[in-house]
């Protein structure tokens, strides 16, 4: 039966409506976002939009819209219900100190109306009811109602429903109003009106900026009445890929198989990245790793014995043929799933070898809830898996004790992980922006000393104490190396250089040799920044920043380890003194 509307039509749709009320389209970004240490993941929109949400003017204007591919691990243990996902794409739009609560509003409401055809009274709404920080949103619930929202159909709740950060312990935040069809929620519209302060004071900020998000994959499926998304045009091609696999029909509500088309979704987005995360025990490839595993055990679960996490992922390629990326990078995902595939047989093979020892050396026939998590913990094993085992050999598992080593496993990696998960605006400390402007110029220092024209950033993090930089190399740099690259830096700091911001379009740019990152979309107009002497350019990039005015500001500059990252990328973590 054909949908009512396909993913390629909801986003052309979506698109094209905020083109004609003055929005301009910026560039799906990568899901790796450069410079923003609060994240390990693009989670929103608002990722490539950091600095200009902070006041920072963008090329493009004040008014922006997109869709963007984004990645949320928080609710990791959710995915398997009817709508939440690892990976998913997240439509926006933009006011940057332009339009506010009226217009944002009456776009959300025609848009729904008008483009999508949902009926008004189908729609019910939540706006912030106040608290000491800031007063109850009756602007916005009044906008609701004279557009036609019932006002039983408008509700008002509190800061953990109804507001927007801010992402860390100060910045930008605001009240939300959130949309509903049917009870289920369909689009957020953030108000950015407060910045909370050291103090832990909400200060009205002059720029008030509107951010909004609606995941494609939740509307889809409200939109061609599925009941869940499993059942859109996005996940089908898996789930039945998955029923080939196990002889299985009808698995559409099988939590595994959820799982396993989820979790090798957002795998193949992770590794078809130009910025090229391979599984790994830190960062971005722990996250990949825990996925592609997580897979692999609901694939045992449902009676999968040979390797098929690739052969899901080719059929992941085919539901998105616009994303060229993945494409490019096909050999590369193939390669790393069956590896990582391999690898992990091996340690569900000493898992159960590990089963099998602590059953032997027991004289009653218990596996104590601690036994049980270990096995979870040193080599993945689900409580589902250990109790198929122990019913084979006829033993009892405390599943009262596990579920209390599990808890208190999971209450410790939400504490470990809430600043590293949850997405926000990056620290945009004078400390960071000096850091940010010496990743420039140690760029070029890379290709000035290593005599190699062809080295390219291939990723970066930044936080107040240091930056990481990645870059292609084949292999360690030696000592001296290492000194004349900082030599080259310092000597450059010395020189009281001024760093220089201009806009101008892509084309332009490119032309006259301004560097671009490896692997990102840029809009049509960008910003430049050029350090230069009397004689040449020492650097030029294209870049958001934002950066030291001088690199006299930045102070002495020092390397303090350089290691491999992965195949053929090294990495330099660095100080400013």
């Amino acid at each position: 039966m054909k949908e009512l509307i396909t993913r390629k039509e909801l986003i052309k749709k979506y698109l094209e409506f905020f083109k004609s009320k003055a929005h301009k389209e910026i560039p799906n970004s990568s899901l790796i976002p450069n410079n923003d240490p609060t994240v390990l993941f693009t989670t929103a929109g608002m990722h490539p939009l950091v600095p200009y949400l902070l006041g920072q003017k963008h090329p493009l204007g004040k008014r922006l819209c997109n869709v963007q591919r984004c990645i949320r691990t928080g609710d990791i243990e959710e995915v398997g219900d009817d709508f939440h996902l690892t990976f998913f794409e997240m439509l926006g739009n933009w006011s940057l100190g332009d339009y506010f609560k009226k217009e944002a509003i009456e776009y959300s409401f025609g848009f729904l109306t008008k483009e999508l055809n949902i009926k008004s009274e189908n729609i019910s709404v939540t706006c912030f009811e106040g608290d000491k920080d800031a007063p109850k949103d009756e602007e916005s619930s009044e906008i609701w109602q004279e557009l036609g929202i019932k006002k039983t159909n408008i509700k008002f709740l509190p800061k953990s429903d109804n507001w927007w950060g801010p992402a860390g312990n100060t910045g930008p935040c605001g009240p939300d109003t959130e949309m509903f069809i049917n009870n289920c929620e369909i689009w957020n519209d953030v108000f950015m009106e407060y910045n909370k302060n050291k103090e832990g004071i909400y200060e009205e900020i002059p720029q008030k900026n509107v951010d909004t998000g609606m995941g494609v994959e939740r509307v889809l499926a409200l939109l061609n009445n599925k009941k869940n998304v499993y059942e859109t045009e996005l996940f089908m091609p898996l789930i039945k890929e998955i029923e080939t696999l196990t002889k299985k029909k009808e698995l559409t509500n099988n939590k595994s198989a959820r799982i396993i088309s989820d979790h090798i979704k957002a795998s193949v987005f992770i590794l078809g990245d130009d910025k090229a995360i391979v599984p790994s025990n830190i960062g971005q490839g722990y996250v990949l790793r825990r996925l592609i595993r997580r897979a692999i055990r609901h694939g045992k679960l449902l009676g999968i014995k040979e390797n098929f996490t690739s052969k899901i992922a080719k059929k992941v390629l085919e539901i998105y043929p616009d994303y060229q990326e993945l494409h490019r990078n096909n050999k590369f995902i193939i390669e790393q799933l069956d590896e990582e595939e391999n690898k992990f047989n091996q340690t569900l093979e000493k898992g159960v070898n590990e089963f099998n020892k602590i059953i032997h050396s027991k004289k009653e026939k218990l596996l104590t809830g601690k036994e049980a998590f270990l096995l979870f913990q040193s080599y993945g094993f689900p409580i589902e898996f250990t109790e198929e085992l122990a019913e084979e050999k006829s033993i009892e598992i405390d599943l009262e004790e596990y579920n209390e080593e599990f808890k208190r496993h999971q209450d410790l990696s939400r504490t470990l992980s809430a600043g590293t998960f949850k997405s926000g605006l990056a620290d945009d400390s004078t400390q960071v922006k000096k850091l940010h402007t010496a990743t420039h110029l140690l760029n070029k220092a890379l290709k000035e000393i290593l005599k190699d024209k062809e080295i390219k950033q291939k990723g970066s993090n930044i936080n107040a104490e240091r930056l990481r930089f990645d870059f292609n190399f084949p292999r360690k740099l030696t000592e001296q190396e290492i000194k004349q690259i900082e030599n080259y830096v310092n000597d450059k700091i010395k020189l009281k250089l001024p760093i220089k911001r201009e806009e101008i379009p892509l084309n332009e740019a490119l032309k006259s040799g301004a560097e671009a990152e490896f692997g990102t979309k840029y809009p049509e107009m960008v910003s430049v920044y050029t350090i230069a002497d009397k004689v040449c350019n020492i650097s030029k990039e294209i870049c958001t920043g934002p950066h030291a005015n001088n690199t006299s500001d930045l102070g002495k500059f020092k390397i303090i380890k350089e290691e491999s990252s992965a195949s053929g990328i090294r990495r330099i973590k660095a100080i400013l003194e």
